[in-house]
């Protein structure tokens, strides 16, 4: 990716941009990780578990995303805004287990699924009927 620093240790997945990066003269600031793409995200868990995922299977890691899933509830009823935020990339990491395991490349699956609008009405703006899914 041009102009951009790698955080990411097996490619360029992850950067930041020179408009990103501090001045010459000035001190680093570093008041918040840099975005990460859903590529990188996912290629950062396969690195960091997939041989315990593959171990565990598809269901075995169903019922972990099931009780992250219990934990983001009660996080969203009584938790502060940090637990919420915790709770979300738990259940966030778990559903990229499964991806990872059952070979489904996310990036690729929600372009395909959602990048040409809802996939319901077809617009970028849902246009669909409120008692129905989307």
């Amino acid at each position: 990716m041009g102009g951009g620093e790698s955080f990411y240790s097996s490619g360029e997945h992850l950067t930041v941009t020179d408009r990103d990066s501090p001045q010459p003269d000035s001190p680093p600031q570093h008041t918040r990780p840099p975005a990460i793409t859903l590529a990188a995200f996912q290629q950062l868990i396969r690195d960091m578990y997939l041989r315990k995922d593959v171990a565990r299977g598809i269901e075995g890691t169903f019922m972990w995303l099931m009780e992250e899933m219990g934990e983001l509830a009660s996080a969203l009823r009584n938790g502060t805004q940090d637990q919420r935020a915790a709770e979300f990339a738990d259940v966030l990491a778990w559903l990229t287990t499964i991806a990872n395991v059952a070979g489904v490349d996310l990036s690729e699956a929600v372009a395909k699924k959602y990048g040409a609008g809802c996939p319901g009405c077809g617009q970028f703006i849902c246009t669909c009927p409120d008692a129905g899914k989307p």
